[in-house]
């Protein structure tokens, strides 16, 4: 026998069986015949596999994924620049709410440090 079991193939890409099940069932991940009652997954499965992985860290869904494993290297360039240019945009934009976020609690924090007032401003805050 030769090729790794759904479980080795879970400890490569560092995931659950369940997930690699998941990904199949979404279409991300093919689903090999059962040869000899065990279905076998190669290097090209690992590989895929470390590809989703390394994406979702990228902050792309599922969905985009889908679309990114479906485009050429080659030929649809602009395409995956155009999905990684509008995923810069969001982390940008997430960014920046966490900086205001960021201010608004040292802030909160200055204040409460100082003990002035009776009350808590931070209790107070995200009761408002």
């Amino acid at each position: 026998m030769h090729g790794l079991t759904i479980g080795q193939l879970a400890q490569k890409g560092a995931v659950g069986v369940e997930t690699i099940r998941f990904y199949q069932r979404r279409g991300l991940m093919p689903t090999p015949p059962k040869g000899e009652g065990v279905r076998r997954y190669d290097d090209q499965d690992v590989k895929r596999l470390r590809f989703i992985r390394s994406a979702q860290q990228a902050g792309f869904t599922l969905t985009q994924i889908e679309e990114l494993i479906g485009l050429d290297d080659r030929q649809d360039r602009a395409r995956v620049l155009e999905l990684t240019t509008a995923r810069l945009t969001e982390i940008d934009a997430r960014i920046r709410e966490l900086e205001t976020v960021r201010s608004a609690l040292r802030g909160l924090t200055r204040s409460c440090a100082s003990g002035q007032g009776e009350t808590c401003p931070i209790l107070h805050a995200f009761e408002a």
